[in-house]
């Protein structure tokens, strides 16, 4: 039997590995950010970014890293020395996905638009076609701060990374 690695592209490979990955996510309220083929020290790296509408436990991590793992090796899919890594995306992992954005509701965002512009702002909604934030208009000298609702489109971002709070 020839080996699945040898047989298929990388892109082929990954797509086979996405799809074993969503079998094996621990229930409905776990999704997956990003799949990642890689190489480092000479060894194939596959890093599974996995999060969940309520957080990421170490244990729903290692659960899917063994099953996953499982299940590429009892099909031969990997080269022999591949690394797996299973984790959830850190503080400064920009929002991907319309459910990663549905998450963070109520959180404070800043977006990098592809014009260039940076918008920070308390995210409140999203659509199918973007978001809307909450943002601070600068005060003139002598008057308060205002706030606006800025509706900002899916394809006019560029990055959106959560803004952590430390009050």
């Amino acid at each position: 039997m020839v080996p699945f690695f040898i047989m298929h592209t990388m892109t082929e490979l990954k797509q086979a590995i996405e799809e074993i990955v969503e079998k094996h996510l621990p229930d409905e309220n776990h999704f997956v950010v990003e799949v990642k083929l890689s190489e480092r020290s000479g060894k194939t790296l596959l890093n599974i970014l996995l999060d969940a509408d309520e957080g990421v436990t170490i244990q729903a991590c290692a659960k899917l890293s063994r099953a996953v793992s499982e299940e590429l090796e009892a099909k031969e899919m990997m080269p022999e020395a591949y690394i797996l890594e299973v984790s959830s995306p850190g503080l400064d992992f920009p929002l991907s996905s319309r459910r990663q954005f549905q998450k963070n509701i109520n959180r404070e965002l800043l977006v990098s638009l592809t014009s260039g512009e940076e918008v920070l702002g308390k995210l409140l909604e999203v659509s199918e076609a973007g978001i809307k934030l909450l943002v601070k208009k600068k005060k003139e000298k002598g008057k308060k701060a205002t706030e606006e609702e800025v509706a900002l489109p899916f394809e006019e971002m560029k990055k959106s990374i959560v803004q952590v709070s430390f009050k």
